[in-house]
C-alpha cells in the first residue's frame, strides 16, 4: 500500500508544482471537506470552493512566473486505505520566497475504484515562512 501511495503522492505534488487544475480535479473527491484558518478567521468549505481557491492560486503562480516550494513534513497512515500527509507550501518568485506559507494536513483515501482521492484538509494559512522553514523535515521531503 505504501508504495502505491508514495507514487500517487509524487504525482499529486507534481500536479501542484505544475499548477494543473484539470489534473487536480481528478484527485479531489467530490465529497471533499476542508477548514482553513487564517489568523482569527475560520472558513469551512467543500469541493466547489476548493476548486475556485486552487484556480486562483494556480493563476497567481502562472501570472507571476512563480514556482511552488512544497515540502512533505510527515506522512501518517491513519487506517487501511487512508493516509494523512502534512505539507508546507509557499511560492518562490525570482528566487525569493513569499513571507508566508501554508501548512496543509491532507487526508487521502482509496475509493471503491482503488484510486487515491483527497477527502479532507485542515489548513493553517499565512504562517510566517521563517516558522515553517525551521521545521525538521523527514525523509519524505520532495
Amino acid at each position: 500500500m505504501q508504495n502505491s501511495f508514495s507514487s500517487f503522492l509524487d504525482n499529486y505534488l507534481e500536479i501542484w508544482r505544475n499548477s494543473s487544475l484539470a489534473d487536480l480535479k481528478n484527485i479531489l473527491s467530490k465529497d471533499y471537506k476542508a477548514r482553513e484558518i487564517t489568523g482569527e478567521e475560520i472558513v469551512d468549505f467543500g469541493y466547489e470552493e476548493s476548486i475556485k481557491g486552487w484556480e486562483q492560486g494556480f493563476k497567481f503562480a502562472k501570472e507571476n512566473n512563480a514556482e511552488w516550494k512544497i515540502d512533505v513534513i510527515s506522512m501518517l497512515p491513519l487506517r487501511e486505505g487512508e493516509t494523512m500527509v502534512i505539507i508546507s507550501a509557499t511560492l518562490v518568485n525570482q528566487g525569493k520566497s513569499l513571507e508566508t506559507a501554508n501548512l496543509f494536513f491532507q487526508t487521502f483515501q482509496k475509493n471503491s475504484k482503488n484510486e487515491w482521492k483527497l477527502v479532507r484538509s485542515y489548513i493553517e494559512a499565512g504562517i510566517p515562512y521563517v516558522n515553517i522553514n525551521n521545521l525538521i523535515f523527514n525523509q519524505c521531503s520532495s
